[in-house]
């Protein structure tokens, strides 16, 4: 099965009330280990790329050829979309043109009438293309490559206008930030989640932010009309972790341990157990 539009997927999740996750991928490790979770789960799966990452990774062109020739070489049957997350309106072109089949058009830093023309040509360009697009109203707290927010709530009628303009996906921000969550973190904001999805007459939205929300959040999140949940921080999180115990238990001295595929070894297989254990919850298991 050759990489999708992530459109189909996401419909699918928002009118059977679950939700399919965008995992960020940072190199041919985490493309690995998320795309064989993936298979292991049966679950459609969306690969993150942030602008940062996808100059990390020596390019668009260079991510785009690295997801297909793994993904072909794995044998995998699930649906699996690549996606850019939190594209600039540069960036998002160039990664139409490099062959990715979603993108992100992040406007929400703009004044919103800019934010608005710019979505609709993107939105042209993406569809022309055959390419599922989301935007995003209303900033997400936290950091991401550069672009920082105070998370402030997105505004339900220009969540009502962006998706008018048919965007497949809506980023709306609803308290969450990227990152770990502080202790005062005051939770999402389900009134706003409700009144965005009310307004929008049922467009699948998106939760940036989805490291580290307690289950109780996602799971309403979702019933609420949640059909994406992005995730990076939380498989960094478990990557370091593994290989830090793989570390301190001298394991790199033993034999040829140095050697980088079983360096690496521990942290991937906790990023692959990670995302299995993300789309049970996500309820997207058995849904390929």
């Amino acid at each position: 099965m050759a990489l999708v539009s992530a459109t189909e997927m996401i419909n699918k999740a928002h009118a059977g009330h679950y939700a399919v996750g965008a995992f960020n991928i940072n190199n041919m490790e985490w493309t690995k280990a998320i795309l064989l979770a993936a298979e292991e789960a049966k679950s459609p799966v969306m690969l993150g790329v942030s602008e940062g990452a996808g100059k990390y990774m020596c390019g668009f062109k260079n991510v785009v050829a690295m997801v297909r020739e793994i993904h072909d070489f794995l044998g995998i049957t699930v649906p699996v979309a690549l996606h850019l997350d939190h594209g600039t309106y540069d960036g998002a072109k160039a990664c139409i043109e490099a062959g990715f089949t979603s993108v992100m058009f992040d406007g929400s830093h703009y004044p919103f009438e800019e934010n608005l023309e710019k979505s609709k040509e993107m939105i042209a360009l993406a569809h022309a293309k055959g390419c599922s697009i989301e935007c995003e109203v209303g900033g997400i707290g936290g950091e991401e490559d550069g672009v920082t927010s105070m998370g402030e709530l997105a505004d339900p009628k220009e969540c009502e206008t962006i998706a008018g303009l048919g965007v497949d996906f809506l980023a709306a921000g609803i308290g969450n930030i990227h990152g770990k969550y502080p202790t005062d973190w005051k939770g999402l904001n389900f009134d706003r989640l409700g009144e965005i999805q009310n307004i929008t007459n049922g467009k699948p939205l998106v939760l940036h932010g989805g490291s580290g929300i307690p289950a109780d959040q996602i799971a309403k999140a979702i019933s609420l009309g949640v059909s994406k949940i992005n995730v990076n921080t939380e498989l960094q999180l478990e990557f370091a972790a593994a290989t830090r115990k793989y570390i301190e238990a001298g394991k790199d001295q033993e034999g040829k341990g140095y050697d980088p595929r079983k360096l690496l070894k521990p942290g991937a297989d906790a990023i692959q157990a990670k995302v299995v254990a993300m789309m049970e919850q996500f309820g997207s298991a058995g849904k390929a």
